[in-house]
């Protein structure tokens, strides 16, 4: 071990300038048995540094390295796990803990006995020894650096290793005097027994040249010792003369004692009191309510303005005393329980005054707007309530003190104002709708004595409920305005003909300024309902402040009795607790409030839907775009839900409207002894697209428009070739011909895009129908003359060669010359005269085609003429056979009959 040490101390710590105290021989505790060498160090120089350094043998070559260095003054705690029995094992406790296992336990004890040691010296005793022997625990002297010349200290440090271990090294300083020694004397290194014996002689003779030095001076020594002498009895004196002076401090450190305990008694005494004036001054201040104030809560006006403001100011002042943060103790004091009681009796006083005094103001409101309700039953106006709410938003700062100290009357206010505003809202909004639906019917009010009779008395409420229903919901009663009848030449009967004395409408009567009327009244209903709403929102949201915080604090459910029961709760000790946002809060109260809104609006709907189902689109657009608007301000509001609400039975009127025009057009019959003409259907489809188009011009639902164009367009299509299918005195062609033209002239001048591929087919429809028209009934003007050429064509086709054809007994010149003799120009004339008599017969006059067919018929002829002259031409060339009339003989025919008609 003391080679490895050499070594250790020569190949590591030397370079590092690090002397090597203690080494032992390790492996790491239950792993694979790996040896290493743990080595206490300390540095040469200043200030001394002591380190644990773990080294380990290379596996390459006999050489160590150095691997891991730790601090001493890092190290916590030595564990020796048994101060009794021999153990190998130990911890110490750096960063983390290191389990080391030794190679003998005399190693370990060695180099834990050289750590404590070291602890002792330089950490003072920083390092905890665990399980550790109190034998390798010995104290060392008290030697301090300070105590020792800086020449000597290296060598009672020198002295603490040697204990430690027997080898030393010198120091630079011995090195360098040793050498300067061996310089002086020549053959120091060549004869080292000569230079032992002449440095022997050295000391031989300084030892003699002491021993006389001490013997010279014994005189001087005697005299010291008696100046010693001397001045230990001076000593002697002052010790005696200090002791009286002890003696005498010692009485005025008691008289000084004395004196501070008092000055103590009488600054603690001090500080009590400065303590108790500041907690006296913080309850005053903060606990007591000024008479004015208590005066404003006991009896102040809650009905003028400047009582308002003066109860206002006192119930925040109340409410901060009331919730001023006690310090601990203070709610055990007497005083302070009273005036917390006397706070609590205020603040219920005040709370009933101020339930008491908002309650009757809800009754007078709903008697003092029930006086103004005549005025405006002429008019299509709702009573305005922007006064009643500016007189009571001057409570509004109480509405939130009351909400924040008694939730229970606040929740009792809110109930009651619901009920006297629910009631107030539906005899009004109820008396507005009945304006409106008499304003659409044309039926005036002083036929119907409305304003004298009771409601229930009304003929015109009597007749409406009759409509409707009780329930006020949609019957989905079908109108027949659009029905369609061939007998009654197309007009459409309202079934809605005894409603309200209308006596019977039919669709001349129904014109664009009845609809016009309609969709005004309609609109203004809309504008008046819904500045009416949204003012009530406005003014229950700042009213009973539901916008201050995220969520609220209630006791009202999502269940609401909207026929004018009570609000069902959760509880009834007054408490608040938590339900959804204050939008949900708000949005009950308004459901509260207006819950006859959604039915009467049904219920004008349906009116509207009976007077003519045209009027669904009006009431789409209108309530799309108020629906549109709605959501833009707020997609969650009262408003929005229920015009959406609305607006899906409007939508489903609209869709009905749509399904009816469909279902007449399969059910229409058409006459067996007139011709047909333009199709009702047709015609009421270029109606409703011309009204539509008006109506949803840069309207939001245009989509569902052209949805409803693309199902109508379709079932046009099908049922015109139905009709022409089933007609029997008009022929097949004519009927599709004219519709066909009528709906291309009404794709064309609407200009509808979802339509397009529509109007390109409706044309092509027309086009092949107007061909087949005129082929079917030109037929064979010249019948024989076509009867023969036919054959012609069928020798030719036959194989018989065109020039050929005149050798054909059947087909010779004399049988052409025959043929053509037996047409004349006259009968030319005659055959296209009752040809022009014939069509006038098949067409209708609204459609005005019968030139178009003409012209036609007339392009044809010609056609077939040139055809003939072809044949002659090619078969019988040179035979100088000609047809009895010309081109322009057919021309001046044509021209003469026409205008002749």
């Amino acid at each position: 071990m003391t080679a490895i040490k050499h070594a250790l101390q020569r190949d590591i710590f030397t370079p590092n300038d690090e002397r090597l105290l203690s080494i032992v021989n390790v492996c790491k505790a239950g792993k694979k048995k790996k040896n290493c060498f743990l080595c206490a160090t300390v540095t040469t120089e200043r200030p001394v540094q002591v380190k644990v350094v773990k080294v380990k043998k290379s596996d390459k070559g006999d050489f160590y390295k150095r691997q891991i260095a730790w601090a001493l003054r890092d190290l916590a705690v030595v564990d020796a796990k048994d101060a009794i029995k021999e153990n190998p094992e130990f911890d110490l406790h750096f960063e983390k803990i290191y389990k080391w296992v030794a190679s003998s336990t005399a190693e370990k004890n060695a180099f834990i006995s050289c750590i404590w040691k070291l602890n002792q010296r330089y950490l003072r005793k920083k390092i905890d020894f665990v399980n550790v022997s109190s034998q390798l625990l010995e104290e060392l002297p008290k030697v301090t650096e300070e105590s020792v010349p800086s020449g000597e200290n290296q060598s009672v440090t020198g002295g603490d290793e040697e204990a430690v271990d027997e080898y030393q090294e010198l120091n630079a300083r011995e090195e360098q005097d040793i050498e300067i020694m061996m310089e002086g004397c020549e053959y120091a290194v060549s004869n080292a027994e000569a230079f032992a014996e002449k440095l022997s002689r050295e000391l031989q003779v300084l030892d003699g040249a002491n021993i006389q030095s001490i013997m010279a001076s014994e005189k001087q020594v005697n005299i010291l010792m008696k100046l010693l002498d001397e001045a230990l009895k001076e000593v002697d004196q002052i010790e005696l003369k200090l002791s009286s002076y002890e003696e005498m401090l010692q009485s005025v450190k008691e008289q000084m004692d004395q004196i501070s305990e008092s000055n103590h008694l009488i600054h603690l005494s001090n500080t009590n009191n400065v303590k108790l004036l500041s907690e006296i001054e913080f309850l005053v201040n903060h606990m007591d309510l000024a008479k004015g104030h208590i005066k404003a809560l006991q009896e102040g006006d809650l009905a003028s303005s400047r009582g308002i403001e003066a109860c206002t100011n006192a119930a925040d002042a109340l409410l901060q005393c009331m919730n001023i943060a006690l310090r601990p103790g203070h709610d055990m004091l007497l005083a302070v329980k009273q005036q917390q009681q006397r706070f609590s009796d205020l603040r219920e006083h005040f709370a009933r005054r101020l339930a008491s005094h908002l309650n009757n103001v809800f009754v007078q409101q709903g008697h003092d707007q029930s006086s103004t309700l005549a005025q405006h039953s002429v008019e299509l106006t709702l009573p305005n309530h922007h006064p009643f709410h500016r007189d009571l938003l001057r409570y509004a700062k109480l509405m939130e003190w009351l909400k924040s100290t008694d939730y229970g009357k606040y929740e009792g206010l809110t109930k009651n104002y619901m009920d006297y505003l629910s009631r107030l809202y539906e005899r009004e909004i109820k008396d507005f709708f009945e304006v409106a639906k008499i304003k659409m019917t044309g039926t005036t009010k002083e036929s119907k004595k409305f304003a004298t009779l009771p409601r229930k008395e009304s003929a015109v409420k009597q007749e409406t409920e009759s409509l409707h229903g009780s329930s006020g919901k949609l019957t989905g009663s079908t109108s027949s305005l659009n029905k369609l009848s061939v007998q009654s030449s197309g007009n459409r009967r309202s079934q809605s003909s005894s409603l309200l004395d209308m006596g019977n409408m039919s669709a001349s009567d129904l014109d664009v300024a009845d609809r016009t009327k309609f969709d005004k009244i309609f609109e203004q209903v809309l504008s008046e309902l819904e500045p009416l709403c949204l003012a009530e929102q406005d003014f229950i949201s700042k009213f009973f402040k539901l916008q201050q915080h995220q969520s609220v604090l209630g006791t009202m459910t999502e269940a609401e009795d909207l026929d004018g029961g009570m609000l069902s709760r959760q509880h009834n000790s007054g408490t608040p607790l938590p339900v959804s946002s204050e939008k949900d809060m708000i949005r009950q109260m308004m459901i509260k409030i207006f819950r006859c809104i959604e039915p009467e609006l049904n219920n004008l709907i349906a009116l509207g839907d009976k007077i003519d189902s045209f009027n669904s689109l009006y009431m789409l657009v209108k309530m799309s775009h108020h629906v549109w608007t709605a959501q833009n301000v707020d997609p969650a509001s009262f408003l929005s839900t229920t015009l959406g609400n609305v607006l899906v039975t409007v939508k489903r009127n609209f869709d009905k409207c749509i399904s009816n025009q469909i279902r007449q057009m399969e059910e229409v019959k058409i006459s067996k002894k007139s011709k047909v003409g333009i199709l009702p259907f047709v015609a009421e489809f270029e109606e409703f697209a011309g009204l539509a188009e008006s109506i949803f011009k840069n309207a939001e639902r245009r989509g569902d428009l052209d949805k409803a164009y693309t199902k109508l367009i379709r079932g046009v299509f099908v049922n015109v070739e139905k009709v022409a299918n089933e007609s029997q005195k008009t022929p097949r062609d004519v009927v599709m011909m004219e519709n066909f033209h009528h709906i291309f002239a009404t794709l064309s001048r609407l200009k509808i895009s979802c339509l397009e591929a529509e109007k390109k087919e409706a044309k092509q429809k027309y086009t092949d129908h107007l061909q087949s028209y005129v082929i079917y009934s030109l037929g064979q003007p010249l019948e024989k003359l076509n009867h023969f050429f036919e054959g012609v064509e069928a020798r030719v086709a036959q194989g018989v060669r065109e020039e050929e054809v005149s050798y054909q007994l059947a087909f010779n010149k004399q049988e052409l010359r025959k043929v053509i003799r037996e047409y004349p120009g006259k009968e030319v004339k005659k055959g296209l005269d009752n040809l022009y008599k014939k069509v006038d017969k098949h067409l209708c006059e609204e459609e005005n085609l019968l030139q178009v067919v003409w012209h036609s018929m007339q392009d044809e002829f010609i056609r077939q003429y040139k055809h003939f002259e072809g044949l002659i031409a090619r078969c019988y060339p040179g035979s100088g056979v000609t047809m009895e009339f010309t081109i322009q003989d057919i021309l001046d025919y044509c021209s003469s009959i026409a205008q002749s008609h």
